[in-house]
C-alpha cells in the first residue's frame, strides 16, 4: 500500500463533505476497489471513515469516540500556529496551558519553510490592546512547555522587580496563566527551593538537555498554589464598606456581602492597588460610605477633585 495515498486520501476525507466512491477512485488514480481497502485501513488506524449505501457509494470522516491524528496543508498549519502564538499571548480561560501545549507540539514538526511565514505573518501583525499585562513571547512559551513535558533542566537570566538581574538553573514543572500574565513555577537549583517566575522577565532561555530527577512538588494543585503565594506577597489594601444597595451578583462577586438593612449592604473586599479599590465601588452605580482604610477615604476625594475640575472645564 502506498503511505502517501493513504495521506493523500485522508486529506480528502477531512474536507467536511460526503465523497463518491468513483470520484475518490479518479483523484488518487486507482480503482474504486483500491479506493474501499485504503478506506479500510484508516478505520484500523483510528479514523472514524462512515459509507453511505448508493449506486456510487460514499465515504465521509464523521466525528469518533477519540481523537486522531489531523493532516494538515501549509496553509492550515500556518493559520492554525498564528492562532494559537494570538492565544499564547492573550489567554483564554480555561484553555491557556492547551494552546501553549498544542503550540509546542506544532512547531516541533513544522517544516523551516513554515515557521519562517508563521515569523514573517507574526513580526509584521500588531494587536490591539486589550488591558493591563505584559506581551509573552510565545516561544518562550512553547520552550518551557516542552521542558516541562520532557522533564528537562532549563537556563534564563531573570529581572526581579528591583530591575537586578540574574541567571536561573530551573527544573520547570507546571505553566499557570493568571489574567494576561505567565507564570513558571520551578524548582531553583542554585536556592534550593520552589521559585515563582513571571515568564515576561525572562531573557536568555535555554533547555539545557539534563534530565529532571523526580521531585515532590510543593502542592497538587499549581494554580492555586501560585495564586496564594502571589496573594501572600503583594501588598494589598482590605476595604470594609457600607453600601445603600440590595445585595446582588455584580456586589456578592466582589467579596464578602452581609445584609443589614432593607436594600443596604456591608461589603469587605481587597484590592492592590487604591485606583481599583475606587473603581470597584463607582462601577456599582449607588451611594457608599467607607470605613475602612482611611487611605480609600483620602483617595476617593482626591479623584472627586479631579472630576469636578474636570466638569468645571
Amino acid at each position: 500500500m502506498s503511505e502517501s495515498r493513504l495521506l493523500s486520501l485522508l486529506s480528502l476525507l477531512q474536507t467536511p463533505r460526503e465523497w463518491p466512491g468513483g470520484e475518490l477512485a479518479e483523484r488518487l488514480s486507482v480503482s474504486r476497489r483500491t479506493v474501499r481497502r485504503d478506506v479500510e485501513r484508516l478505520r484500523v488506524l483510528g479514523y472514524p471513515v462512515e459509507a453511505t449505501m448508493g449506486a456510487d457509494g460514499g465515504y465521509r470522516l464523521v466525528a469518533g469516540a477519540a481523537m486522531p491524528p489531523l493532516l494538515l496543508d501549509d496553509e492550515e498549519a500556518v493559520a492554525i500556529t498564528v492562532g494559537l502564538s494570538t492565544a499564547a499571548r492573550h489567554p483564554v480561560r480555561g484553555i491557556e496551558e492547551a494552546s501553549v501545549r498544542a503550540l509546542a507540539k506544532l512547531e516541533q514538526v513544522l517544516p523551516a519553510r513554515l515557521r519562517y511565514r508563521v515569523r514573517s505573518l507574526g513580526g509584521a501583525t500588531v494587536p490591539l490592546p486589550g488591558g493591563p499585562g505584559s506581551e509573552v513571547d510565545p516561544e518562550q512559551l512553547t520552550t518551557l512547555a516542552a521542558a516541562v513535558a520532557n522533564r528537562e533542566r532549563v537556563r534564563f537570566v531573570y529581572r526581579a522587580h528591583d530591575g537586578s538581574t540574574s541567571t536561573r538553573l530551573v527544573d520547570p514543572h507546571r505553566l499557570v496563566a493568571a489574567g494576561r500574565q505567565w507564570y513558571l513555577l520551578g524548582h531553583d537549583r542554585d536556592r534550593d527551593d520552589w521559585r515563582i517566575f513571571r515568564i515576561d522577565r525572562i531573557t536568555d532561555l535555554h533547555a539545557t538537555g539534563a534530565r529532571i530527577a523526580p521531585r515532590d512538588p510543593p502542592a497538587e494543585d499549581a494554580a492555586a498554589y501560585v495564586a496564594e503565594r502571589l496573594y501572600s506577597l503583594a501588598s494589598t489594601y482590605e476595604a470594609i464598606v457600607t453600601l445603600h444597595a440590595p445585595v446582588t451578583e455584580a456586589i456578592r462577586s466582589l467579596g464578602e456581602v452581609a445584609q443589614i438593612g432593607e436594600g443596604t449592604c456591608r461589603l469587605r473586599t481587597h484590592a492592590d492597588t487604591l485606583d481599583w479599590l475606587a473603581f470597584r465601588l463607582l462601577a456599582l452605580g449607588c451611594e457608599f460610605e467607607v470605613h475602612e482604610p482611611p487611605e480609600l477615604n483620602a483617595h476617593l476625594l482626591a479623584l472627586a477633585g479631579r472630576l469636578t475640575r474636570a466638569a468645571a472645564r
